[in-house]
This record gives structure tokens, sequence and C-alpha cells, in this order.
């Protein structure tokens, strides 16, 4: 899962971030809306989380601009104003949630990971390809009952596939999804590298299914073998 993480307040964000990362999810910070709006047009995320006061312009001018705009990516609003008129407006411009903070970091975790289901149609945070389970809550993958061994990025691709399943995902929304066009981002073809070991690790204890499987010259699909 990536999140763009907006707050103009930057420990905050970092105290956010650290958490989130600490549960699997990748993380990009801005603190202006002008960047934030910027970013989301950019790169594709799972979600934003956005405060409501920047220094450039508001939270829901940010919200208003996107949605105006055809971005639809859910966005919860993180924000230590109470008021129901201000809950109400943002509502009515498109947010997806609204959380007061301070708040529980796992109870924002919780109420994020629901939002990105629902958006990618799943009402339940277990996803099946086969006999291979992904459960988007814990982070578990199990084909039967063994546990599929994945590093961070080989769960997080896995994870892309699975919240996209049947449809087809590109090289370079892998890429964007990993490293989102930092200075870390490695060439093209490394994409190639962590799928193959997906795929290697899954036959062997699927007893040989592959269901990552590819769609030449446009990317990788996760689907039940055919």
């Amino acid at each position: 899962m990536r999140v763009l993480l907006a707050d103009k307040d930057k420990a905050f964000c970092q105290g956010i971030s650290f958490f989130l990362k600490s549960k699997k999810a990748i993380v990009d910070l801005v603190h202006s809306a002008e960047d934030a709006e910027e970013m989301a047009r950019l790169y594709e995320y799972d979600a934003i989380i956005s405060g409501l006061l920047f220094s450039d312009k508001s939270g829901t001018e940010l919200l208003k601009r996107l949605r105006g705009s055809g971005i639809n990516t859910p966005f919860i609003v993180l924000s230590a104003v109470s008021s129901v008129a201000k809950k109400i407006e943002c509502f009515d411009l498109g947010a997806d949630d609204y959380i007061i903070r301070p708040c529980d970091k796992n109870e924002l975790v919780a109420r994020l990971r629901a939002i990105v289901r629902r958006s990618r149609g799943y009402g339940q945070a277990i996803v099946n390809v086969g006999d291979m389970t992904l459960n988007l809550g814990t982070k578990v993958v199990k084909i039967g009952d063994k546990t599929l061994n994945l590093t961070g990025k080989e769960y997080a691709l896995l994870e892309l596939l699975a919240l996209r399943k049947g449809m087809i995902v590109s090289k370079e929304q892998f890429l964007n999804h990993l490293y989102g066009g930092t200075d870390e981002e490695p060439e093209m073809k490394i994409i190639d590298v962590f799928l193959c070991r997906i795929r290697t690790k899954i036959k062997r204890l699927s007893g040989g299914k592959d269901y990552v499987q590819t769609v030449w010259g446009r990317g990788y699909i996760l689907q039940e073998e055919k």
C-alpha cells in the first residue's frame, strides 16, 4: 500500500510516517498543499492522508482541486479541527474519512486499510486466488495452510497485484509504487527480478501453480490459472 501523507507539521508527519512504514506501507511525505497536489497528479496512490492547515492553501482547497480534476484517490482528513461544519464540508467535497487528531495510530491504520479495500471492491481483508490467501490486514500470505515467506518489497508488489486482482499492472506502476521517483529508483528490470522471485516461491508451495502471469508488453496480472 502506497500512501501520500501531507501536513505542514513535519514532526507530526515523521511520527505518522514511521508508524505506517512499520505496518509495511510505502509513504511519501510533503508539507504543502501545492506539493501534495503535484504528487497526487504524478503518482498513483492507494490513499492520501492530509491535514487542513497549510501555509499555501487549505486542505479543503486541495481536496476540491483533486476531485475537480478527476483524481478519486481515497482521501482521509487527519486534523485537530473537530467542528461538525468542517467535517460536513470535507465529506461534501469528496473526503472518504475524517479523523480527529491526536488519534490512536492503530485505529488510523485500520481505517486506512478499510478505505483502501473498499475502494478496490473488497469489503473484507481477505483476497483469494485459487488456494492462495492474502490477508491485507495482517500482511500474511498463505497457500493452503503454508505461509509464503516474502521480503518487504516482494509483499508490496504482491499486495498491489491483489488490490488490482484481474487487472494488468505495468512495470512503471510497480516501480512508482515501490520507489516513486526517489533517488534510489533502480532500472525497470528490477521489477522482473522481484516478480520472478515471487512466482518461484508461489510455485514451490502450490505445486507449480502460477497465479502471477505475464502479459507480454503490458505487465503482470494476478488471477487463477486458466
